[in-house]
């Protein structure tokens, strides 16, 4: 039977960055670094790994991390972290950071590990596109991986969108989130509403009322559809209140009345900020149309 294929999830990050093909084991001397072969798994010492400067993921959930040490403790790690040679026998971890924490807290001295050989932008990459092609991230990590990526690999939202194997709308959605209050982003963060409901709020352009409707959700936990309803309910309010603001300068009301006393009959002037506007006349009935439409021709 052939093998099942790739996640196309994957996109063409990780798959790209590092090679598909499973490597074989091999099993060096930690005081013989030059031996290690890139491309295999070597055991190496867990006080020669250095952290990854470009780490996403700054949180870990203790309950499971407890639990991964406990089943690195019982069956040993299984699936090995990835580090890259740097100098000195050293090497720094490219992917794997929880792993790497759960080993320590199990009491292990050396793992199982890939080694890579990659620049500093390609280590970046890797460690980004690993971290968000990960089921338990919240919705802010993955933005904020995104954003990294475009800023820190002079990544465009296509380029990001081939990379990530993403659509650009979805992309486009979580980038959104970077611009919500940071108390809304906190309720993203932690799972208090969800993508849903936030790419909702973000369609308010009040940032005020965005932080209100934040808590409503929470508060009543409302559904993303109640939500959808609310915020249009806010939009139209807040679009009828900057209608009535406008309002018509003194100079179109005074012409108003003029025409009005003119055609003998009620007028009605619609104007923009941008001073796009119509004029409505009104009229009784037909006779009173012929009449109107006399004086104006005149």
């Amino acid at each position: 039977m052939n093998a099942p294929q790739q996640k196309k999830a994957l996109g063409r990050g990780l798959s790209a960055l590092i090679s598909a093909s499973a490597p074989s084991e091999e099993v060096v001397a930690q005081d013989s670094p030059s031996r290690i072969e890139t491309g295999k798994i070597s055991h190496v010492k867990i006080e020669a790994i250095e952290a990854n400067p470009w780490q996403p993921r700054t949180e870990f959930e203790s309950i499971s991390l407890q639990e991964l040490s406990e089943s690195i403790q019982a069956h040993g790690l299984i699936q090995p972290i990835t580090v890259r040679n740097i100098e000195n026998g050293k090497y720094q971890l490219i992917s794997g950071e929880r792993r790497l924490r759960a080993s320590i807290k199990a009491g292990l001295t050396e793992l199982p590990a890939y080694i890579r050989t990659v620049n500093d932008q390609q280590m970046i990459e890797m460690a980004l596109v690993e971290n968000i092609q990960r089921e338990d991230l919240n919705s802010m990590e993955v933005a904020l991986s995104y954003q990294r990526l475009i800023d820190e690999c002079q990544l465009t939202q296509d380029q990001l969108s081939e990379k990530v194997g993403k659509n650009r709308s979805t992309i486009t959605n979580f980038l959104r989130l970077l611009k919500l209050p940071s108390s809304v982003q906190l309720a993203v963060r932690d799972k208090k509403i969800s993508m849903g409901h936030a790419k909702i709020i973000a369609g308010l352009p009040d940032v005020s009322k965005q932080e209100d409707l934040c808590k409503k959700v929470i508060q009543s936990e409302l559904s993303v559809r109640s939500t959808e309803s609310l915020a249009k309910k806010l939009n139209d309010d807040e679009a009828l209140k900057t209608k009535a603001k406008i309002g018509l300068p003194a100079s179109f009301e005074t012409s108003k009345k003029e025409l009005s006393k003119t055609l003998d009959t009620k007028i009605e002037i619609k104007r923009n900020l941008k001073g796009k506007g119509s004029i409505q006349i009104n009229f009784k009935n037909d006779d009173d149309f012929k009449r109107i439409f006399a004086i104006i021709n005149k």
